[in-house]
């Protein structure tokens, strides 16, 4: 059977591509490819994804399969952090030669939400989980998009009004893929990473779960 597979970053380099195709014996599992590529030792923490999910390396291969192998994250950072957010830092992160784009958000706390004046937000995390989950969403990304890197900084603790609570940014060599993982990543990161957030607002507060 034939299948495709997508390199990134060192990976590609060491390829010599971005894609390469390889046909594999029936019955072959994802942990095969990396030696079918013939690119000598295999880098700790590489990860697979299989037509854009993560597989693990015991899942069955069928014909026509795109493989992605996905190195650890090394571009940008991500974190929670208590003290104010530096957009400008996120970027500078992420900047690179070849990198043609580089698309940001910036979350900020409003005055008026759910009809209620805002007095302040307070998030809170699970944090060794919610770091770990931003990494694995950069990842995750990285495979569905050509990417160069990714940065998320999430605050912690009391935002007042104003403040900025969340600032992403993403680099690529085209503005297409940067816009497009740009706003894949605030969607994705407000219903899978463990944060939570409370709004003091004038009479009263709310916790607000994950997806607000």
């Amino acid at each position: 059977m034939r299948v495709v597979v997508r390199l990134f970053a060192g990976l590609r380099e060491r390829a010599g591509a971005r894609h390469r195709e390889l046909e594999l014996s029936d019955g072959a599992c994802v942990g095969d490819v990396w030696d079918a590529l013939g690119l000598g030792e295999e880098p700790p923490g590489l990860l697979f994804a299989r037509n854009r999910a993560y597989a693990g390396r015991d899942e069955q291969l069928a014909d026509g399969d795109e493989v992605a192998l996905i190195p650890p994250v090394s571009g940008g950072a991500f974190r929670l952090v208590e003290e104010p957010l530096d957009l400008a830092a996120a970027v500078r992160e992420v900047a690179a030669q070849e990198a043609g784009a580089i698309a940001t958000f910036v979350g900020t706390t409003r005055a008026r939400s759910r009809g209620r004046d805002v007095v302040r937000l307070e998030y809170e995390a699970y944090e060794e989980m919610a770091e770990a989950e931003m990494e694995r969403l950069a990842a995750e990304l990285l495979a569905r998009y050509e990417l160069t890197a990714i940065a998320i900084h999430h605050r912690i603790g009391v935002v007042e009004i104003g403040e900025q609570s969340v600032v992403i940014a993403v680099s690529a060599p085209h503005r297409a893929a940067a816009l497009a993982a740009c706003r894949d990543a605030i969607d994705t990161l407000k219903v899978s990473v463990p944060l939570w957030k409370k709004e003091v607002y004038v009479g009263g507060e709310e916790w607000i779960g994950q997806g607000s």
